[in-house]
């Protein structure tokens, strides 16, 4: 009995250390599972938080947009043509996805360059694989990602960068991510190149393999192409999720695209937001380089359509003095009336934003046409006018115009003021730059060009007249007498008379001839399309306009002043401007002295014949 007992309690010892042992499995598969789910889910987690990272940083680039969806395409289906496996093709699709996110190490301005790269800058570029790297190491990946990350500019020759790994030391994840990248890069524009055709694009790809790429994925990568190449929806991020592929084989894009999501819209306001920054980045970088007012606002112009929409663009220059504003460059849709614009401050639109310095947003542009009392319709319906403030003084106003009615809103008022802020200086550097210019081509006394405007002006006239075969004369004027006037009655009066000299000779030539001040009393006028006849003609009505002033510095003083001139002809009397004007000097001194002795005759004839010897005395 006492044995049976004692089985009987072995057996129900056994049964309940079986159902504890069995209850405890349970509990620590079930521990397991939850653990592994945590796991997932940290992973998805990091994954999400990365791919929105990645997302971020594709939007914000302006110079390929979408860059990161057609590279992850492209090498996730090789990853699946050669036969990789799930995980593989994973990492693979994943490591495409993140491969760039090192640039947030390089500066935009870099990034962005048109031009080719400094040895500095270049270096600067290439620690973006070695920063990729270090961002992901602390993420725990199922699947190798950050070997593919920091390998995928290694080229096959062993010439890439960052540590020069050859052939099939590189990984071959990152051999699939360099093949894809390097096709994109050549389909896409880039700063630096436009984009080439997929058959160009193609050839080049053969051409490196064995080079920059691995020669058999190459083969393989080239027979897939059609099936990879899919027209791409501009609102579509571009990237190859996982919902997307069929079970980690299938990279065939869908036509159908999926409605705009809240994560599209915010990756959109930060690519706008980028767009902003860079172009008015590529305004301030290479505004300054302009010296001319027409060149800085050619400049301003196209820049500025990136950031806001306009039809016609017009800048108007403030004049202190006359208390107007101008239009001094207009471009686009109806520029040609914009253009005839002089504005009183406080009159019409332009005129309003000058005087409160303030903007105007969605005028009406016939305002401005109005306040001048033209009558000329204009279809431009919407007008954003800003003030152009330098170190606090007025400069003028800068206005965008468009065919449609009220187009513009705060957020342009801001940007186009932004722009204003930029342009401010840089315009008023440009009046400086030309008053100067001007300056250094004008003579100071007479307002009339000089000698350096003369060498500019008679070359191009002479280029001219040898083309088309025409002739060029020159005349050059001498004032009479000027030292003597200088010494009667002073350099005041001195002055006067070359004044009036200049005024008469600018009045008495065409508008497209020129008359210089050449040096001292001496004037030079260069008259294009003019043979020997029409020269001398205008030689003697030049004489005979000057020969009308008269000097009246005091009442037994008057009189008149006088001008000895000479010409010479291109190409007859010379075939250049040494040649041209030695001929005319001396045909103006023969005049001087032909002059002269007519004056001395003249002189002798009307003197009072002098009196007779008194008779002798016998």
């Amino acid at each position: 009995m006492a044995a049976s007992v004692f089985a009987l309690s072995v057996v129900w010892l056994a049964l309940a250390t079986a159902a504890l042992l069995a209850l405890t499995f349970c509990a620590c598969r079930e521990v397991i599972a939850d653990e592994r789910r945590n796991a997932r889910r940290m992973v998805e987690l990091h994954l999400a938080t990365i791919e929105a990272l990645a997302l971020a940083i594709d939007a914000k680039d302006q110079t390929t947009p979408n860059h990161i969806g057609r590279v992850q395409r492209y090498a996730t289906g090789l990853a699946c043509a050669i036969g990789m496996s799930d995980t593989e093709v994973q990492a693979v699709k994943t490591a495409a996805l993140l491969h760039d996110i090192g640039k947030l190490a390089i500066p935009d301005h870099i990034l962005a360059k048109a031009g080719p790269l400094t040895p500095e800058e270049f270096q600067k570029v290439r620690v973006h694989p070695e920063v990729g790297a270090e961002i992901l190491r602390s993420v725990q990946f199922p699947y190798p990602v950050v070997p593919l990350v920091l390998s995928h500019h290694e080229r096959w020759d062993g010439r890439g960068y960052p540590t020069g790994l050859k052939e099939h030391d590189i990984p071959i994840g990152a051999r699939i991510i360099c093949i894809a990248d390097y096709f994109e890069a050549l389909t896409s524009d880039r700063p630096y190149h436009k984009a080439i055709s997929p058959d160009a694009a193609v050839a080049v790809v053969k051409q490196e393999a064995g080079k920059a790429l691995d020669p058999r994925l190459v083969d393989v990568f080239l027979g897939i192409l059609p099936t990879l190449v899919v027209e791409e929806d501009p609102a579509d991020s571009g990237l190859a999720r996982s919902s997307d592929l069929q079970a980690g084989r299938g990279v065939r894009a869908s036509r159908t695209r999926p409605a705009r999501t809240p994560l599209a819209t915010v990756f959109e306001n930060i690519a706008v937001a980028h767009r902003e920054i860079h172009a008015l980045y590529e305004i301030a970088q290479t505004m300054g380089t302009r010296l001319t007012v027409t060149d800085t606002m050619a400049l301003v112009s196209s820049k500025l359509t990136s950031l806001v929409p306009f039809s016609a663009c017009a800048l108007f220059l403030y004049s202190p003095s006359r208390e107007q504003l101008q239009c001094r460059f207009a471009t686009g849709t109806d520029s040609e009336l914009i253009q005839q614009l002089t504005l009183r401050s406080g009159q019409g639109l332009t005129g309003w934003v000058a005087r409160n310095r303030r903007p105007l947003v969605n005028a009406r542009p016939s305002t401005d046409l109005e306040a001048m009392g033209s009558k000329a319709p204009t279809v431009l319906q919407s007008a954003l006018v800003c003030p152009l403030v330098f170190n606090d003084r007025l400069i003028g106003t800068l206005g965008v115009y468009h065919t449609e009615p009220s187009v513009y809103d705060d957020d342009h008022a801001r940007l186009l003021d932004r722009v204003c802020e930029q342009a401010a200086a840089v315009i008023n550097n440009a009046i400086v730059f030309e008053q100067t210019q001007e300056d250094s081509l004008t003579d100071p006394l007479t307002a009339l060009p000089n000698t350096r405007s003369l060498f500019q002006h008679l070359a191009r006239e002479l280029a001219r007249a040898e083309r088309h075969k025409s002739e060029v004369s020159l005349v050059v004027l001498d004032l009479d007498d000027f030292k003597e006037i200088n010494d009667s009655f002073g350099h005041r009066v001195g002055d006067w008379a070359l004044r009036e000299v200049a005024r008469v000779l600018r009045g008495a030539i065409r508008p497209y001839d020129m008359c210089v001040r050449y040096a001292g009393d001496e004037f030079i006028v260069v008259l294009s399309g003019c043979g020997g006849g029409e020269a001398e003609s205008k030689r003697l009505e030049l004489q005979v306009a000057i020969g009308r002033i008269v000097l009246d510095v005091e009442s037994a003083a008057r009189r008149p002043l006088s001008i000895s001139a000479g010409i010479a002809v291109f190409p007859h009397d010379g075939d250049n401007y040494d040649a041209l004007v030695a001929k005319a000097d001396r045909q103006m001194y023969e005049d001087k002295s032909r002059r002269k002795e007519e004056t001395r005759r003249r002189r002798v004839n009307v003197e009072p014949p002098a009196p007779d010897s008194a008779p002798l005395v016998s």
